[in-house]
């Protein structure tokens, strides 16, 4: 009996690989696993009976991968957001299904148009992997958490090709490289040959360090989610960031994303006076998460005070239903009880925050999950910096995915990547990606250290995801030179 004859087995076996995907990825860092997993996901769609037999089994795997994998969402919807559970759980289910939509489109497709040879399958399958991550990042504002390529960050050999092709041109790689591995003879020649470039692009220096060593303060304030737009805790929560600001003098200091929960102008003044004279002690900067407005639209804002002219970078990609709400569901947020959710977005270009001689792109949160938002920035900045609160998630998977996340920007752009953040992953990141430092999560901290903006432009800061979309069109285009297989 073949395996597309064998009932709901396929399926299972779909939701069973999907499920033990999210091995690859943070926490749990297992890349080698990743062109594994995909093996399973291609010989699956490889031996399925018809299309839709393809698509139900690319929608079994993309449940158990994201049902594994985002199932945080219940976090913040019910226990943060106050949402009651009989309606935190479907919507969960329903935001994890419309994402496996994308891996159940490509299995459909992919048997739809299946080639003959087996090298265009391999190419077929390789290039719609790699499409439906690209999709992803852009449809409906665009949620490209745990695309494939995030699987091989350092320490994975395949990071070499992040500065070249950004993180969809891994996604392609792995896709390719997994496919192969159905037949091992050439499976293993091309896996070797994409580990051999990949750890020889690794020692090649895009950008270079520029300038003297800058000290930093990233402060974790530790606040819990449902304490942090309470009234009662507002003075408090002023009194404990002057508190550690005072206490750990920097040339440099972040607080994370609405570390002072009010808007700038609403703050003391006297409070704020007090911050910047802290913050010139060294002559420094002091970049504070914050809420601006002009009466009419707010924004969710990262303000700097101290020796420098008081700037403002207000975040451009805002999260749908934390940070607006999509027409057609404001019924559906009646029910819970997430505090600021109504932002208006800023300028899609904004100039980094000129900070001394140092020029810092500031993003928000889950701004730095958009790689080709990041690089408008560049290359006149020479630092990154991440503003996060994802307290919203909780004791989750979140805070290590988020912080994969972040090592993969800084390795495209070549910059070191400050992540200030309120519950954790606080972190000091180095432009090869690699964390120097971080502090332990939900622990209230302030981590100290020293960093140098870089110099440069990689081929992703100057070209963007063009290359890798390029590359999946080539693959997609190859694969169908002959005839179809029948």
């Amino acid at each position: 009996m073949t395996l597309a004859e064998r009932g709901g087995l396929p399926l299972l076996l779909s939701l069973g690989a999907g499920a033990s995907g999210i091995l690859c990825f943070a926490p749990f860092g297992l890349f080698w696993l990743a062109p594994l997993v995909w093996a399973v996901l291609f010989k699956l769609l490889q031996d399925a009976r018809s299309p839709a037999d393809a698509g139900q089994r690319g929608l079994a795997f993309g449940l158990g991968f994201f049902l594994s994998g985002v199932s945080w969402v219940y976090v913040s919807l019910s226990t943060f957001g106050g949402m009651p559970w009989w309606l935190a759980g479907p919507a969960t289910l329903g935001f994890c299904t419309v994402a496996a939509l994308y891996p159940a489109v490509a299995g459909w497709a992919y048997k739809r148009w299946q080639p003959a040879a087996f090298w265009q399958q391999a190419l077929w399958f390789g290039g719609l992997i790699a499409a439906v991550d690209v999709a992803r990042a852009h449809i409906f504002t665009g949620f490209p958490w745990l695309s494939l390529g995030y699987s091989q960050s350092p320490p994975s050999p395949l990071a070499g090709f992040a500065p070249l092709l950004g993180v969809f041109g891994l996604s392609l790689l792995v896709a390719l490289a997994a496919a192969s591995l159905s037949r091992w003879k050439h499976g293993l020649l091309v896996l070797g040959v994409l580990l051999a470039s990949g750890q020889g692009l690794r020692q090649i220096a895009w950008t270079e360090a520029i300038g003297n060593p800058v000290s930093v303060a990233l402060i974790q304030g530790n606040i819990p989610q449902e304490m942090k737009f309470q009234p009662e805790s507002f003075l408090r929560t002023l009194a404990l960031y002057r508190d550690l600001i005072a206490a750990h003098p920097a040339q440099l200091t972040l607080l994370p994303e609405t570390a002072l929960p009010a808007f700038i102008d609403q703050l003391p003044r006297d409070y704020l006076d007090e911050l910047q004279v802290l913050a010139q002690r060294q002559g420094g900067d002091l970049i504070i998460g914050t809420l601006t407005g002009d009466g009419t639209n707010y924004f969710n804002s990262a303000v700097s005070l101290g020796s420098s002219p008081m700037q403002v970078y207000s975040k451009q990609h805002l999260v749908p239903f934390g940070e607006f709400i999509p027409p057609g569901f404001a019924w559906i947020m009646a029910q819970a009880n997430i505090p600021m959710s109504s932002f208006s977005a800023g300028a899609a270009v904004q100039p980094p925050l000129q900070l001394g001689t140092q020029a810092v792109a500031v993003n928000i949160c889950y701004e730095d999950v958009f790689g080709h938002e990041i690089i408008r920035a560049l290359p006149h900045a020479g630092l990154l910096a991440n503003l996060s609160n994802t307290a919203w998630f909780g004791h989750s998977l979140a805070q290590d995915q988020h912080l994969q996340i972040a090592r993969l920007r800084a390795l495209e752009t070549g910059r070191p990547m400050l992540r200030a953040t309120n519950t954790g992953m606080t972190a000091i990141i180095d432009a090869q990606g690699e964390v120097v430092s971080q502090l332990a999560p939900f622990e209230t901290g302030v981590l100290r250290g020293e960093i140098r903006a870089h110099q440069g432009t990689t081929p992703y800061v100057r070209w963007g995801d063009w290359p890798a979309i390029a590359l999946i069109a080539l693959c997609l285009l190859a694969s169908r030179i002959g005839r179809r297989r029948r």
